[in-house]
C-alpha cells in the first residue's frame, strides 16, 4: 500500500468526520434558527397582514364536554378575525379524530360557525390533522394548498411554519396568544423537543399520514 494512498484515505476520512460533525452541530442548533425564522414571519398586528385565500387552524385539544380548550378556543377567535376582517377568505380547521367521543374539527366548526358567524361553506374541516407534521402535509398533498396563514399560540408557530415550508406549503403566522395557559411554560420547553422532532419528520424518517382523494377547498 503505497504512502498516497494512505494519505488520500485518511484525507477522505479526515473529510467525512468534518461533515459528519457539521450536520450535528446544525441538528443540535437547529431549534434556534427555525426559531428565528419563524418569529420574522409571524403577524402580531391585523393591519399589517396581505391577504390569504385560506388560514390553517391547528387543533389544541377539547374538554370533556366537547367544547374547545382554552388555547384552541383562542385559535378560532383569531381566525374568525381574519375571516371578518376580510385577511382570508377560508379557514382550514384541522385536529384529532382518532378517538371516540374525541372529535376536534367538529368542535372546531361548530363554534366558528355557532360563536363566530363563520359561513360553513368557508370552512373546510381536515379529521386527520393528528399532529402539525399531518396537518401541514395533508393541507398541500390532500387539499391543494400552495400558501397559508397558520393560526396558533406563538410558541408553536415557528414550528408550524418551519413544517409547513417544508412540506409544500409556503407559511407565515399569526398568534392567538391572547391570556396565560394552563401549563404553558411546559408547552414551550416541550416545543424544543419537538422541533428537533419536526427535523427529524421532516428531512429523515419522513413518517406515514393518512392519505386521502384530494380535496376541493
Amino acid at each position: 500500500m503505497s504512502m498516497r494512498f494512505v494519505f488520500r484515505l485518511i484525507s477522505v476520512k479526515r473529510a467525512i468526520m468534518v461533515v459528519f460533525v457539521c450536520l450535528i452541530v446544525l441538528f443540535l442548533i437547529s431549534p434556534l434558527l427555525i426559531l428565528r425564522h419563524g418569529k420574522n414571519n409571524i403577524y402580531t398586528e391585523l393591519s399589517n397582514i396581505p391577504h390569504y385565500e385560506v388560514a390553517i387552524v391547528f387543533g389544541a385539544g377539547i374538554k370533556d364536554d366537547g367544547t374547545p380548550s382554552d388555547a384552541l378556543k383562542d385559535r378560532l377567535i383569531t381566525a374568525a378575525d381574519l375571516y371578518n376582517a376580510g385577511v382570508v377568505d377560508k379557514i382550514l380547521v384541522s385536529g384529532d379524530n382518532r378517538f371516540e367521543n374525541y372529535n376536534e374539527p367538529d368542535a372546531m366548526y361548530e363554534y366558528l360557525v355557532n360563536t363566530e358567524d363563520v359561513s360553513e361553506d368557508d370552512i373546510a374541516v381536515d379529521y386527520a390533522g393528528r399532529r402539525t407534521f399531518d396537518t401541514c402535509v395533508r393541507a398541500s398533498e390532500i387539499w391543494g394548498i400552495d400558501d397559508a396563514i397558520l393560526i396558533s399560540q406563538g410558541y408553536h408557530l415557528p414550528r408550524a411554519i418551519f413544517t409547513c415550508d417544508a412540506l409544500g406549503v409556503e407559511s407565515v403566522g399569526y398568534s392567538a396568544t391572547r391570556q396565560d395557559y394552563v401549563f404553558s411554560d411546559y408547552y414551550k420547553f416541550r416545543e424544543v423537543l419537538a422541533i428537533y422532532k419536526a427535523v427529524i419528520d421532516v428531512y429523515i424518517w419522513e413518517p406515514d399520514y393518512v392519505g386521502g382523494e384530494p380535496e376541493m377547498l
